[in-house]
């Protein structure tokens, strides 16, 4: 079992240690050691990361984990190290303390949340630049609401209250009441309490920092509803709330500098933009139905017609979904039509409705037969590709099989 020295210590940033285990993956390795600093990933912390140096050898730790044998895995410059060899142990500090931080904020947060609305947390994940707890709330999340409770938690943040850790083999009656959620069967002893006097009690496995005042900020960044009564609350604390709050100050103003109009707020900027775009499609639209309208006049003209009814076939050279719009436009506008249209690796052929005795997806197939490649469709449209042969070979076929279909 590996002796796990960030519970003792939780700011210990630097220790030795005996390798106990050496094995290889792939290019790199993984170590077992008798003691370790190294927090492994678990109840929603990221697990720690940092150096095992020893004579001849360096490992850059990126991944811990295990419970009662923890291991650490990362890439290994030098010679391999064995078993019984002493080495040092170089912690992330920054990444750490940055986690730690995170993970007291969110046991401020849920105990807010808990005593204001009285909603449970039921996830909680450390990402490296923000977290996430989710909690089951059956009414509506406003930003005022999370105002409400950012004021709330922000202010027992900087009363600079204690955060205490117990280690118990079985809770006290008393205790066990006083827990923001009731304890898990799960939970095996040594049960580790967090506490921070007048705010919360809950069991957790977790590094924290030693005053509440050191989380620094806690920031709501973003909510959203997941499911009927849970919604995700994404927040940051510490330096990692200034960073992501940086990154969206800036990119609020990058953006609002690309506006025609540059002043605040960006949400009306952008609706005029929005407004001056749906416009612009509006007009878009217009003259392409009018480019359609010609087009298909020019092609109806050069149509065959055989028994009343007109078969236009063309090459095509526009993407299959906009050829796809034109040609089932024109069949529907123009009774007694069908269309054979091919284009770069694809075919469509349509039909107005009104036309009996030959379906779109029959014809297809019976092209496919002869050309290779796939598709389907229906009875009025259907699409093919990935032919063995030209796409002009293909369109005078499907031209030759209506004919025979229609006479």
């Amino acid at each position: 079992m590996t002796e796990k020295l960030f519970y003792k210590n939780a700011y210990l940033w630097e220790a030795g240690a005996t390798v106990e285990s050496v094995e290889r993956a792939g290019r790199k390795v993984r170590v077992l050691l008798d003691r370790t600093i190294f927090y492994p990933e678990g109840g929603g912390q990221l697990s720690d990361r940092g150096v095992i140096a020893g004579e001849g050898f360096r490992i850059t730790v990126e991944k811990v984990y295990g419970k009662d044998e923890i291991w650490h895995e990362g890439r290994l410059e030098g010679r391999l190290p064995e078993p019984g060899e002493p080495v040092r142990l170089l912690l992330d500090a920054e990444w750490r303390y940055e986690n730690m931080r995170q993970h007291t904020g969110q046991h401020i947060l849920s105990a807010v949340f808990k005593e204001l609305h009285d909603a449970n947390t039921t996830g909680f994940q450390i990402f490296e630049g923000y977290n996430k707890i989710e909690i089951d709330y059956p009414g509506e999340l406003t930003w005022e609401t999370i105002l409400g409770v950012e004021r709330k938690a922000n202010a027992v943040v900087w009363s600079d209250l204690p955060v205490e850790v117990e280690v118990y083999d079985e809770l006290p009656e008393e205790l066990r009441r006083n827990l923001r959620k009731e304890l898990s069967d799960k939970v095996r002893p040594p049960i580790r309490i967090v506490s921070i006097p007048g705010v919360d009690v809950i069991p957790c496995g977790g590094t924290h920092v030693k005053s509440t005042r050191e989380v620094g900020l806690i920031k709501v960044v973003n909510f959203y509803r997941k499911s009927k009564k849970l919604w995700r609350v994404e927040f940051a604390c510490g330096n990692r709330a200034l960073k992501y709050l940086d990154e969206l100050i800036a990119d609020y103003w990058l953006s609002l500098d690309e506006m025609p109009n540059k002043n605040r707020p960006l949400a009306e900027r952008v609706g005029e933009l929005k407004a001056e775009l749906e416009k612009l499609e509006g007009e878009k639209d217009a003259l392409r139905r009018e480019l359609w309208g010609w087009k298909a006049r020019a092609l109806l003209r050069d149509a065959k017609e055989i028994n009343g009814i007109r078969v236009v076939s063309y090459l095509e050279d526009a993407p299959m979904k906009d050829a796809q719009a034109f040609v089932v436009n024109l069949v529907d506008k123009n009774p007694g039509t069908i269309a054979l249209v091919a284009g770069e690796n694809y075919v469509i052929f349509a039909k107005n409705r009104a036309v009996e005795g030959i379906s779109m997806n029959d014809l297809l197939r019976a092209v496919l037969s002869e050309v290779g490649g796939g598709g389907g469709g229906s009875e009025v449209l259907a699409r093919g590709g990935g032919f063995k042969v030209s796409r002009e070979e293909v369109l005078n076929l499907a031209r030759r099989m209506v004919m025979d279909y229609i006479k």
